[in-house]
C-alpha cells in the first residue's frame, strides 16, 4: 500500500467524519463535534495548527551530522523516535463508525509497537471504549498506555490498577476533558482536579502517571508539586475549548518552568517530521500525534498505523540532517529562526 491509497481508503471510511484534506488544519471540518473537528468555531484547532507553522527552522549543511539519532528514553520506555500515537476514543460517535472500538485500538497500539513506538488509548462513557483499550494493551504484551478521563478519585485509581496489571507501562488523565457533556449525561462525573487530588492519585498507583490538558506554567508546576510524572501540554485538539491558544504558543514559557523536573509531551497540529523537530526545539521531550494516527488505522490497520510513523521518521531523519541536529534528546532552540 503506497501515501495515496492509505489516505483514499481512509477517506472513503471515514465517510465524512474526515475529509483527509491535503492540509489538515480544521478549516473544513470546524464545529464538527462529535466529528474530528474542533470546538465551537474551530479556532483552538486552527490555533494549533498556525502556531507551529509560524516557526522556521535554520537550513545549516555545514557541519558533520549525517546519522542523527532519533531514539529516546521517555518514562522508562526506550522508543524508536520521540513520536507516541495519542488517544482517541469513542471510534463509533467522532468517525462514524469506521471501525469498531477493538479495530481501532489493535490497530494504533500493534502499528505503533511495529513503528518502534507506544499508543496511548481512551476512554469514554460507554465501559468498551476502556475495555478495548485494555484488550489491545494486553495482546500487544503492554504496549499501550491508557488515559482515563477526569472522573472520581477513587474509579481513576481503579482504573489505573487495571492497566498495570495488565502490564501499561504508564497511565494518565486527560485533564482537558473536565467538562465533557457526555460523560455527565452518562451519570459519569468528571471535572477538574486539585493539586491534593492529583497527588492522591499518584500516591494511590504505581506505575507513571500522565496528566494530559496543561496550558500554563503555573499548572505544570503544580503538577510537579503533586509527583506527577509527565505533563502532555495539550488543549484537546481544540475540542475541549473555543479560543484557546495553540500548543505551540504556551510550550515554551512551560518548559522554562518544569524542563528537566518532570517529562513534557506535547500535541495539537504534529503533522510532519519538521514539526515534531519543532516541538522538541520548543523544549518538549516527545509529541503525541492524533488525526495522523486516526487516518493510517482507518485507512490501513496498523500497517497504515506504522507507514504514519514510519513516514513522520523519515521526515525527522531529513530535517535533523538539515538543521545540524545530532540527537533528538539534545534539541536546542538555535535551531529555529
Amino acid at each position: 500500500m503506497d501515501w495515496n491509497t492509505l489516505k483514499a481508503n481512509a477517506r472513503e471510511k471515514f465517510r465524512g467524519a474526515c475529509r483527509v484534506c491535503p492540509v489538515c488544519n480544521g478549516i473544513v471540518c470546524a464545529g464538527e463535534v462529535p466529528g474530528m473537528g474542533g470546538l465551537g468555531t474551530g479556532s483552538a484547532f486552527r490555533h494549533n495548527i498556525d502556531a507551529l507553522a509560524a516557526y522556521r527552522l535554520n537550513l545549516r549543511t555545514v557541519h558533520g551530522v549525517s546519522q542523527p539519532k532519533l531514539s529516546c528514553r521517555i518514562l522508562g520506555l526506550e522508543l524508536a523516535l520521540p513520536v507516541i500515537g495519542a488517544a482517541i476514543g469513542g471510534i463509533a460517535m467522532n468517525m462514524n463508525g469506521a471501525l469498531t472500538e477493538e479495530d481501532y485500538d489493535i490497530a494504533v497500539v500493534s502499528g505503533c509497537r511495529q513503528a518502534g513506538t507506544v499508543a496511548m488509548t481512551g476512554d469514554g462513557p460507554k465501559p468498551e471504549v476502556f475495555a478495548a483499550g485494555l484488550k489491545a494493551i494486553e495482546q500487544e504484551g503492554g504496549a499501550g498506555i491508557p488515559i482515563i478521563k477526569p472522573r472520581e478519585n477513587n474509579k481513576i485509581i481503579e482504573m489505573a490498577k487495571r492497566a498495570a496489571d495488565l502490564g501499561a507501562p504508564a497511565f494518565g488523565i486527560d485533564i482537558d476533558a473536565a467538562a465533557l457533556v457526555n460523560m455527565v449525561n452518562a451519570g459519569q462525573p468528571v471535572g477538574p482536579k486539585t493539586q491534593a487530588e492529583l497527588e492522591q492519585i499518584k500516591k494511590a498507583t504505581g506505575i507513571p502517571f500522565i496528566v494530559k490538558g496543561i496550558m500554563t506554567p503555573d499548572e505544570a508546576e503544580a503538577c510537579y508539586q503533586a509527583g506527577v510524572d509527565a505533563i502532555v501540554v495539550s488543549n484537546h485538539g481544540g475540542r475541549a475549548l473555543d479560543g484557546v491558544p495553540g500548543t505551540a504558543e504556551v510550550l515554551p514559557e512551560i518548559a522554562d518552568i518544569v524542563k528537566g523536573r518532570l517529562t513534557i509531551l506535547v500535541d495539537g497540529g504534529v503533522r510532519s517530521g519538521s514539526d515534531v523537530l519543532k516541538m522538541l526545539a520548543l523544549g518538549a521531550d516527545a509529541v503525541l500525534i492524533g488525526r495522523p494516527v486516526a487516518i493510517g488505522a482507518v485507512g490501513g490497520g496498523a500497517a497504515g498505523v506504522s507507514m504514519v510513523i514510519g513516514k513522520m521518521a523519515a521526515e525527522l531523519r531529513a530535517a535533523m540532517i538539515l538543521t545540524g541536529t545530532e540527537d533528538v534528546e539534545g534539541v536546542t532552540a538555535q535551531i529555529l529562526w
